[in-house]
Parts: structure tokens; C-alpha cells; sequence
């Protein structure tokens, strides 16, 4: 059945026009067909009629490659990341692409308390770093289901047991994670999650984006955020607790301004992050679906649009990448790439005033995040 759906899938990619394709070299669904605990890995191709396409693996459930078409229809892989499984099963991958959790970005001293219980969770001594510990979602094996959903459009389930315990969080958590590539040259990604203990939850997407399509810094990229605040943060980026308005700062983005613009300036926040390592407080209707940020490259002509439900995004604009070698023979340097990620605030289990992570029995939680590309 599987080797069924992946022949269909390639067949469906294979007819995408000459127009599109004319510099394009997809991955290989062959690189990354290997077994790992006696559990598959593939590579899921989901396409449009405008040639847009994306490739994700089940194995932490990684956008891959994103191809997107330029001014000019020329697709362009938009996303950082590697070519083959090998690669991303060694250690170098790190979260690039993939589904992070259980809790996106920082917990201040790996700890939290719940009902009275305090958790210890795994990972970095000081601080624990943007996945839910040694045992992140970027290791994870997803169960895979490609589809076509109820509008024509190709979409990848993918679904994962978190048992309880795992990196210190409680409660067996089921997550469920579709992929769906629209006809408006979007992809759209929708997690849902249920535990049957109480415990926190936080998930988001850990893709780079490089709007070139190659290993060229963003910052001379147009970015504008619908946040009035930002989180400021101590040394190892964790938030303070303070939620501090962004004007006057080089934090504020409500008017598109090159991203480079301000990145370097003697402002604290900024030192600590070596440049933008943020969350935003976006300005979000009561959990609506609502469009955030834009992104806009001149050179390409490709504008990013992100929409969220959700109370928080970081910006983080690839500081710490330092000559990481990536997908056809490209060299990731600093800033080569930019994370826009969709989610609850960081350390938020351990801040009465941020929203509440908390998940419990009954309850389901709920995110969706919309990457949209257009041409200027």
C-alpha cells in the first residue's frame, strides 16, 4: 500500500509542466526510504496545480523542501534543510523543518509546576531549548497518511504518541499533525493534541526560510509584524516575564523595514539574542485565524504571508547557523535563514500573566498556522 500511495504521489509530481520544473532538482524519495526501529521513513511529495510543492518526511514530521514559484514561475526551494535521511538522522539536523514539541522554545531552569507537582524535564541544564527535551518531535516517527481532502487539495496526516514521561512532561499526549498544500500556493499546517493527564502543550514548525532559494543572509528582506509587544529576555533567551511595548525599539516591525536594519544595534535584547530571537505578541481576535507577519524578498520577488491563531510567534532570524553544509552543495551561514513560528510564549508554564499552556483530560488542544507565498 505504501509503495502504491509513494508511485502515485511521484506520478503526480512528474506532471507538473516544463514551465515549472525548468531549474528544479527534487529530493529524492529513494534518500530517504529507510527503516529505522523497524518503523518506516519516506518522503511525501504534495503539489498544486501551480507547481508548487512540498516535500515532507514522517521522520519528525520535516518539511524538507518547499518549492515556490518566483516572479519569473520559477520554482525555488524556499526552505533550508538537507537531501537525504543519513543526513537528517545525524546530529548536525538539528530542529531544521521539523514538528517541535512537546513544548516550542525555552522553559527557564527546565522546570515547571502543574497542580502542585513540580517537572523536571530533560535537556540543556540552563534552559530548556526550543524542543521538549533529548526526546523532541524531531526524532519522532510519525504514522503517515497522505490524502485529498474535500477541496481537491493533496494533504499528509501524521500522527505521534507521546507517552508520559517523555522528556519529563506528563501524560500520554496523542498528536496529529496535517500538512496541506492549497490552491492558493499555501501550506497550511494543523495541530491538534489530548492527553489524559494534565500537562503542557505547545507546538509549531521549526522551518528556515531563505526566500532566494540558496544560502544568501535575509537581511535585506521587508518584514512587517502586527505585534505592539515583544517578550524580553534574559541570558540564555529565556522571557523575563515583562511583556514590553516595541515602540522606539528595533523590535518594532508593524511598518515593513529590512530586516538587517537594526539587527546589529546596541540594544540588550538583541545582544543577548546575537539578533533577532524573539517572541512577538501578536495581535490575535480572540484566537482567530488572522494573517501576522509578511515577508517580502526583492531579488525574488517571492512575499511570505504568515497567519495564526495563535498568541505568540518567534522571530528568529538563523543567528547561531555557522557554515552548516545543507541541500545541493549549499553552505548555511549566519543569518541565512529566518524562522517566523506560531505558538504559545515561551516559558509560559511559569508566568501567570502569558496564556496558559495547560492541557488536560477532555480538552483538545488546537493550532493552525498558514504559510502563504505570492510574487511582487
Amino acid at each position: 500500500m505504501r509503495n502504491n500511495i509513494l508511485t502515485l504521489l511521484v506520478v503526480a509530481l512528474a506532471t507538473i509542466s516544463c514551465d515549472h520544473r525548468s531549474a528544479t532538482t527534487f529530493l529524492s524519495a529513494q534518500d530517504f526510504d529507510t527503516t529505522v526501529n523497524g518503523q518506516q521513513i519516506a518522503l511525501y511529495n504534495l503539489t498544486n496545480s501551480n507547481g508548487m510543492t512540498a516535500q515532507i518526511t514522517n521522520y519528525g514530521g520535516r518539511v524538507a523542501a518547499l518549492w515556490v514559484p518566483d516572479r519569473k514561475g520559477e520554482l525555488r526551494d524556499v526552505v533550508l534543510g538537507f537531501g537525504t535521511v543519513a543526513e537528517y538522522l545525524s546530529d548536525k539536523a538539528g530542529n531544521h523543518g521539523a514538528v517541535v514539541g512537546r513544548f516550542a522554545n525555552r522553559i527557564d531552569d527546565r522546570k515547571f509546576t502543574l497542580d502542585g507537582t513540580e517537572y523536571l524535564l530533560a535537556g540543556n541544564p540552563d534552559a530548556q531549548i526550543a524542543p521538549g527535551g533529548i526526546t523532541d518531535f524531531n526524532r519522532a516517527l510519525f504514522v503517515p497518511r497522505p490524502f485529498t481532502n474535500e477541496k481537491g487539495e493533496q494533504a499528509l496526516e501524521l500522527k505521534y504518541r507521546s507517552p508520559d514521561g517523555e522528556a519529563g512532561f506528563p501524560g500520554n499526549v496523542d498528536v496529529t499533525v496535517v500538512y496541506t498544500l492549497t490552491e492558493d500556493n499555501a501550506l497550511r499546517i494543523d495541530y491538534t493534541a489530548t492527553t489524559d493527564k494534565p500537562t503542557v502543550v505547545s507546538l509549531t514548525n521549526h522551518c528556515f526560510f531563505n526566500l532566494r532559494g540558496g544560502a544568501d543572509d535575509v537581511l535585506g528582506y521587508d518584514l512587517e509584524i502586527d505585534a505592539d509587544y515583544y517578550l524580553p529576555v534574559k541570558a540564555g533567551n529565556v522571557p523575563t516575564g515583562e511583556i514590553a511595548s516595541v515602540t522606539g525599539t528595533p523590535m518594532d516591525f508593524r511598518a515593513p523595514r529590512k530586516i538587517g536594519a537594526r539587527i546589529d544595534d546596541d540594544f540588550e535584547p538583541l545582544t543577548i539574542g546575537e539578533g533577532y530571537d524573539h517572541c512577538y505578541v501578536l495581535n490575535i481576535d480572540n484566537g482567530a485565524l488572522t494573517p501576522v507577519a509578511t515577508v517580502t524578498d526583492s531579488v525574488s520577488g517571492i512575499v511570505l504571508e504568515v497567519a495564526t491563531d495563535q498568541p505568540g510567534m518567534q522571530l528568529y532570524t538563523g543567528n547561531k547557523l555557522n557554515g552548516l553544509p545543507g541541500k545541493r552543495g549549499q553552505v548555511y551561514g549566519k543569518r541565512g535563514g529566518l524562522c517566523l513560528e506560531t505558538m504559545h510564549f515561551p516559558d509560559s508554564p511559569n508566568h501567570d500573566n502569558f496564556p496558559s499552556p495547560v492541557l488536560r483530560p477532555g480538552e483538545t488542544y488546537r493550532q493552525s498556522c498558514i504559510y502563504r507565498f505570492g510574487t511582487v
